[in-house]
């Protein structure tokens, strides 16, 4: 059976830095809910899986809408497995069952500001631009040319020194992964394809609905970011 697109959401159960932030509260829900709504909402996919090896794990998502048809094995679930063969595995999972999707979209489970229209724009891009791979991006705050390091006598030096008198404006803007969605072919999953190279297309989000979480601070301000967000939405509808 063909299938055009699916969600993988990667969840495992072995965080470290913020135990179980896979399903910690994050704003009235447990964290992977908001990426689990997102794709729901989107209308993009006809399945939306979570691939994990944790049993709360797979009961809170499965509360949420989301599909969990297996359990990912330990040898993917560790700390040093990376994205790009976890998603391979769920395809290779579908395929096995007799399921050829066309498109695999994987979402963070920690990417509670990922958007519904945005999860459409990233397909729209992946289908217009023909490449492999199209997933969210944001600009850097500052020139990344402008950059600092500390040397190990605790003193300041820059990495480019060349660009000290170089006006930020007349700097080239770099962009970074906003580690929200990955669209990508199945067959570039399957072939393990890097995700960041000229076979992949930016989809550009703004800063202020990016950010990272991986670490307590990281989830702080996360929550005043959504919940800015939130009062933003709010008093914009009343």
């Amino acid at each position: 059976m063909s299938t055009r697109n699916v969600a993988i959401i990667p969840a495992r159960g072995g965080s470290k830095r913020i135990p179980r932030k896979n399903i910690r509260d994050f704003v009235g829900k447990p964290t992977i809910a908001w990426s689990i709504e997102a794709a729901l909402t989107s209308g993009c996919f006809e399945r939306v899986i979570v691939s994990t090896d944790d049993d709360e794990i797979a009961s809170v998502a499965s509360e949420y809408g989301a599909e969990v048809p297996f359990r990912r094995p330990a040898a993917l679930s560790d700390d040093h497995t990376g994205t790009v063969p976890v998603i391979a595995h769920a395809i290779d999972w579908l395929a096995r069952h007799a399921e050829t999707p066309s498109n695999v979209c994987c979402i963070y489970a920690t990417a509670p500001f990922v958007q519904a229209a945005d999860l459409r724009r990233g397909l729209a891009t992946l289908e217009a631009e023909g490449g492999d791979y199209a997933f969210s991006v944001t600009s850097y705050a500052f020139p990344i040319q402008r950059a600092l390091r500390i040397t190990p006598a605790g003193r300041v030096e820059m990495f480019h020194p060349e660009h000290f008198n170089t006006r930020s404006q007349d700097l080239e803007e770099a962009y970074h992964d906003a580690g929200q969605f990955y669209w990508g072919r199945a067959s570039a999953w399957l072939e393990g394809k890097v995700l960041f190279g000229l076979h992949a297309a930016p989809v550009l989000l703004p800063r202020h609905r990016v950010q990272d979480i991986d670490t307590l601070e990281d989830w702080e301000r996360a929550e005043w970011l959504f919940k800015a967000m939130q009062d933003q939405a709010e008093r914009q509808d009343s």
